[in-house]
């Protein structure tokens, strides 16, 4: 039997430290945490930084390095700094030594680097080896050559071999979300199935129990299967909260792909145990060939914002029109007056308040109070789309509805008015990779931080 100890979805959002405590002393074999995903967008593996600050992370890092140390077993984490980039993992790994030295603790670390060169994207592109997953952009060398940062996602394999190098921690870069929990209990001979499925249930932690903040979970996996139990006082799995999890990211509820495989949970049975716990079983691990997803960002342009605020009650309720129209004269301006062609920008204008998130699949038409206008330009260099939000600026303030009544003047938030985003990031690969080698494309090494 194999017990796994998940603090929290992510290290970053929290979690309850009680329950924390009653699960440290319930003897774990491994304690396993996530350190972020995609769900942020590209920018942070495009730059290749944790979207989580600093201070908050080395505050929970702290704590679960000092439960690590009580229960006297491994720590690991998956998806390092948000984005799993090598830069992430290194910006991780020293946190943890200053931590190993503010603590006076020695530990054995073990990194694991999943960051791939250009080179050997290109190669296996050519080689036939890498293919497209559904809705995968198009791509060619010189879209890899664009990318700033490319990372394979690690499985069971590549986690098992870092734990095997007898390390305290585990400081992984990209790794799917399963793989930290999975690793140890197939490694150690229990259930492949219930192995699989239950990393799943557990990869966000108490999100699939009644209590979903309360972030810690312990799940033993066994020979037939696999228990899973909250460990804060308040919290309960149900057959439904655990079977739920399948649908979460994940568009087939049966099947989930991971390397070297996939999961089924057709024949897969629910059963509370009592009113905390749930056992299941019937789940089934399918062998295939090995393959890692790959994940590149590349800059595609720079931008800059501007915002303002219109409360006045004839212009909200006109202000598709009044947007409209300040977009339309901004293109034209941007190409007169910066000499920019028509498809080398973008000028966008989002009513807050309106439609800002559904655009037009929104279905509510009342008017509100106010609306907030925020202006996106996007221009091929960054000193353009400065230049053009400076252009914007003056329409965000003034701009009539008509052209026959006085200028108006609205509200801006800020001064300056218009912000620098900087680089804008988009992912351009959705594809898997083969290997011969699940190692090969990885880079693992130990060290020894701190002092007794």
């Amino acid at each position: 039997m194999t017990r796994v100890l998940v603090p929290a979805g992510a290290l970053g959002l929290g979690y309850d430290r009680e329950a924390l405590e009653r699960g440290v002393a319930n003897h774990p074999d491994i304690i396993a945490i996530d350190g972020g995903s995609t769900d942020s967008g590209p920018s942070y593996l495009g730059r290749g930084v944790s979207k989580y600050s600093r201070a908050s992370t080395k505050v929970e890092w702290r704590e679960l390095m000092q439960a690590r140390a009580k229960a006297g077993v491994p720590l690991v984490i998956g998806t390092a700094g948000t984005c799993g980039a090598d830069a992430a993992v290194d910006w991780l790994f020293d946190i943890t030594r200053e931590i190993a030295l503010e603590e006076g603790m020695k530990v054995k670390v073990a990194t694991l680097k999943s960051g791939q060169p250009k080179e050997r994207v290109k190669a296996a592109l050519g080689g036939g080896r890498l293919h497209a997953l559904p809705a995968a952009p198009d791509i060619c060398e010189a879209v890899v050559d664009d990318c700033t940062n490319i990372v394979a996602l690690a499985g069971v394999e590549q986690v098992a071999a870092a734990i095997a190098t007898g390390a305290d921690i585990v400081i992984a870069g990209r790794t799917t979300d399963t793989a930290i929990i999975a690793a140890l209990p197939v490694v150690r001979g229990d259930h492949a199935g219930a192995a699989w499925h239950g990393a799943k249930v557990g990869e966000c932690g108490a999100l699939a129990t009644t209590q979903p903040n309360s972030g810690v979970i312990q799940i033993d996996f066994d020979a037939t299967g696999f228990t899973i139990e909250p460990m804060a006082a308040d919290a309960a799995a149900t057959p439904y909260t655990v079977s739920a999890h399948m649908l979460y990211e994940n568009s087939d509820p049966f099947i989930l792909h991971e390397p070297g495989g996939h999961l089924d949970v057709t024949r897969s049975d629910y059963e509370a145990l009592d009113g905390r716990r749930v056992r299941v079983e019937g789940s089934k691990w399918v062998p295939g060939r090995y393959t890692v997803k790959l994940e590149g960002a590349r800059i595609v342009g720079y931008q800059t914002v501007g915002l303002a605020v219109v409360r006045e009650r004839r212009y909200v309720q006109h202000v598709r029109e009044w947007a409209a129209d300040i977009e339309a004269k901004v293109r034209d301006k941007i190409i007169a007056r910066m000499g920019l062609a028509a498809d080398a920008f973008n000028v966008e204008i989002r009513l807050i308040g309106m439609d800002a998130t559904l655009g037009a699949l929104e279905n509510r038409h009342d008017v509100p109070v106010e609306v907030g206008i925020l202006g996106i330009l996007t221009c091929p260099t960054a000193e353009q789309a400065a230049e053009a939000g400076k252009i914007l600026n003056p329409y965000l303030l003034h701009h009539p509805l008509t052209e026959d009544e006085p200028m108006p003047t609205f509200a801006f938030p800020f001064s300056p008015a218009e912000m620098q985003r900087g680089a804008l990031y988009e992912f351009c690969l959705n594809h898997v990779m083969e290997l011969d080698d699940p190692l090969s494309a990885f880079v693992l090494e130990t060290h020894e931080v701190g002092h007794a």
